[in-house]
């Protein structure tokens, strides 16, 4: 006949109990729960990576347009534009701003000068073509440009004549999301910077 043997080791019998296997799970839900709040926080409180990367192609747009155009000591409309080697060898000196009429929608009179840009500005990112007319989905941005000397700091004994170089800082901002500055240099090219 067969017969049965039971093993027992001596002691308690190992594992977990119900009050201890609830315990564990109140620990674990209260944990996740907490992590799960924490990444729906940070979700909902970033940068849109859509709209940054619109805010990125609309300033680098805008200062290639600008970085393409002439920087010279007259006005491009001046005669002595392709010979002057000064500001006194212009009818009409290149200042800082946009020339009397000029403007960037303009079809007769637009910005053709680097200098052209300092200080302007746009609600709503407008063509410059098409007389500024805002393009679709992007009215609610706006840019700022500031265009600087870079002469102090790279030559402190320039003069404004002496003016050869020149920073860019395009700005693009959209409510509810950081801005972002994209900054570009535009040497003078001696006589004429074209």
């Amino acid at each position: 006949m067969c017969t049965r043997r039971e093993v027992h080791s001596g002691g308690r019998q190992s594992g977990l109990t119900l009050i201890e296997l609830i315990v564990f799970i109140v620990i674990i839900t209260v944990g996740l729960a907490g992590v799960l709040a924490g990444l729906n926080y940070s979700i909902r409180n970033s940068a849109n990576p859509m709209l940054l990367k619109q805010q990125i192609a609309v300033a680098e747009s805008l200062l290639e347009e600008i970085e393409k155009k002439p920087f010279t000591w007259c006005d491009p409309d001046d005669s002595a534009v392709a010979t002057a080697t000064s500001y006194g060898g212009c009818a009409t000196p290149q200042t800082t701003g946009p020339q009397a009429g000029e403007d960037r929608y303009s079809q007769t009179t637009p910005f053709d000068n680097v200098i052209d840009y300092n200080g302007f500005s746009m609600a709503g990112i407008r063509s410059p073509t098409n007389s500024g007319t805002t393009i679709t989905g992007l009215g609610s941005y706006s840019a700022t440009v500031s265009v600087t000397t870079l002469d102090n700091a790279m030559n402190p004994t320039a003069t404004a004549s002496s003016i050869a170089a020149v920073r860019i800082d395009v700005r693009v901002s959209l409510t509810g999301q950081p801005s972002i500055t994209l900054t570009g240099y535009r040497f003078r090219y001696a006589p004429n910077s074209a």
